[in-house]
């Protein structure tokens, strides 16, 4: 039998540490309306484990509005049976910058949707929805997914957005800028690098820190190679 929501919530709190839950906030910026318990990451790993793949149950757990069950439902979720539909609405619920970053990295990346939802994304008003873009190119890079093509079409993407300078926004960007020029494709290396070089020669203030970030993560890559 497959376990039901109440089961899995009641497990879930077993783990719950309100002095976790109260760190949340001021220690790792996760600031959130969903219902929080409190369960650190690894416990929420360890209650995913068993459970496999159920894409109807990780639409159940993601209706419960608790954060933890949402965070659960990003690992239960099947990637080849997610549906642009369902990105899109749970997407329209993200006001965190942590159920945004795991569902982008350890799911929708792995989706065949990832690069149409990035292009649809990236020019949202929202922050947390024009973050999922970002965080996802900086996934689908990261995670060698698609070619060369596919994120040099996307370069332009991230210069137009690099003048938002509202904090999980500008860092998605920058994020994904770097992973984009961490790839091996010598094309990839060179254009990441002209961008974050004409980015920090901006005289806007967020393009700058943006392009010199990079810039700095580069050097530090190449003096490693």
């Amino acid at each position: 039998m497959p376990p039901d929501i109440a089961s899995i919530l009641r497990a879930l709190e077993t783990h719950a540490d309100p002095a976790f839950r109260d760190t949340m906030g001021p220690r790792y910026g996760i600031v959130t309306a969903d219902r929080v318990l409190g369960v650190p990451m690894a416990k929420i790993h360890a209650v995913a484990k068993p459970l496999g793949r159920d894409p109807e149950f990780a639409e159940a757990l993601w209706q419960t509005g608790v954060y933890e069950a949402r965070m659960l439902a990003c690992m239960v979720d099947d990637p080849a049976t997610v549906t642009t539909e369902r990105m899109d609405r749970w997407r329209a619920d993200f006001d965190n910058w942590a159920v945004t970053d795991t569902l982008c990295f350890k799911l929708w990346d792995r989706t065949p949707h990832a690069f149409a939802m990035i292009d649809r994304w990236a020019t949202l008003e929202g922050e947390f929805g024009r973050r999922a873009a970002f965080v996802l190119l900086a996934s689908c890079a990261l995670h060698r997914k698609g070619a060369d093509a596919d994120y040099l079409a996307r370069l332009p993407l991230i210069h137009a957005a690099a003048t938002d300078e509202r904090n999980f926004v500008k860092k998605g960007v920058n994020w994904a800028l770097r992973a984009i020029g961490g790839r091996k494709s010598p094309a990839l290396r060179t254009a990441a690098r002209d961008l974050a070089a004409t980015l920090a020669a901006s005289p806007d203030r967020t393009r700058r820190w943006i392009g010199k970030d990079a810039l700095r993560a580069f050097a530090k890559a190449d003096a490693g190679d």
